[in-house]
């Protein structure tokens, strides 16, 4: 009996954006694979993206797409996003039957803006490829085999494969599923997690009068970071005013920024809207299950960025929000679980074949 004819070329760990794009990937190649979800249902996380209505990528070249996430991530996820640009992901969708909504800032939604038709576009491919899904089915460990191959060991079962694609995102939203299993597995396999942390989740006042009433809207305000008196970073986009904080793309946009260089430093954020004016001193970030993306990861200098594989376990791939990878609102975060998630199928399906 041939051993390689009894495991699965890919197992994909992780039903969400990433793991469903791969898997579609994976049909699409011809590969025989097998997703493997904690949930009782694929894309929970999906389906409450963007308020719910899903803006899966944006209408940028990849010049622009790089420009935008700066560094050091626009340096690794360039070969992604260069194999997998936004018009690959959006021409995909369409020919799924996705119809699509693009919004005059360059966001593209589902046409319904509802999140679940992204979702369900998948289910119905994956269905129609007779891809296998294995829902309610927590993995507990990914054990690599002498000779080649892995082991995924599920508390029912365990399955071979010969690659291991982690999807498991980040820590927010945590009862979708994101519940750190990919840090934990990578860190067994002698991996460096860069520690996690909130990304766009907006700030929260410091004290408990709100200096603007809750519920206000600024459809276009310009935030800005403010390092020794001088304007270090600003964007503009709406902000919104809560009774915990402030959030919204013009507020989350510089919150990222300054995480990626240095949150400890003290900062002013000065939020400039119609005839008014909010300054916040080195504001307290929301906490990280309620951000939209988690910044922190599996290091990106132990991952290939041309085929998404462990440089220190061959066959293990990484792809999404588990990477110490994240974008600014507006598209880009799942563009980079797509991209990436081809990155990595295209790899295995090159190696088994």
């Amino acid at each position: 009996m041939d051993p390689k004819k009894e495991m699965a070329d890919l197992a994909i760990v992780g039903g969400g954006a990433a793991g469903l794009f791969a898997a579609a990937t994976a049909a699409e190649l011809g590969l025989r694979c097998v997703v493997l979800e904690r949930k009782a249902r694929v894309g929970s996380k999906l389906l409450v993206t963007g308020n719910g209505r899903c803006n899966f990528t944006r209408d940028a070249t990849p010049g622009e797409f790089l420009r935008d996430l700066g560094e050091p991530v626009a340096s690794f996820a360039r070969p992604a996003i260069e194999a997998c640009p936004p018009a690959r992901v959006s021409g995909g969708f369409r020919a799924l039957g996705l119809r699509i909504r693009a919004m005059p800032d360059g966001r593209l939604f589902p046409a319904s803006m509802k999140a679940a038709d992204v979702v369900h576009v998948f289910g119905d491919y994956l269905r129609e490829t007779a891809t296998p899904v294995a829902v309610n089915c927590p993995v507990e460990s990914l054990v690599p085999v002498p000779g080649g191959g892995w082991t995924v060991r599920t508390r029912a079962f365990a399955l071979r494969a010969a690659a291991v694609l982690v999807a498991t995102g980040g820590l927010s939203f945590p009862k979708t599923g994101c519940l750190g299993d990919g840090y934990r597995w990578a860190r067994a396999l002698g991996h460096r997690i860069v520690p996690c942390r909130p990304g766009l989740g907006g700030y929260e006042w410091p004290s408990s009068t709100p200096p603007v009433p809750p519920g206000t809207r600024w459809t276009d305000a310009e935030a800005r970071v403010l390092l020794d008196g001088r304007i270090a970073f600003r964007w503009r986009g709406e902000a919104e005013f809560e009774s915990w904080g402030v959030g919204g793309a013009a507020v989350y946009n510089p919150q990222r920024w300054v995480e990626r260089h240095d949150a400890r430093r003290p900062f002013r954020l000065e939020i400039l809207g119609p005839a008014s004016r909010v300054v916040l001193d080195s504001p307290r970030p929301r906490p990280l299950k309620e951000a939209i993306v988690t910044m922190g990861g599996v290091a990106l200098d132990e991952v290939s960025p041309d085929t998404m594989e462990s440089r220190l376990a061959p066959g293990l791939h990484f792809a999404g929000e588990v990477l110490d990878i994240d974008g600014p609102t507006g598209g880009y975060n799942l563009t980079l679980a797509f991209a990436t998630a081809f990155l990595a199928v295209r790899h295995v399906a090159a190696a088994v074949r």
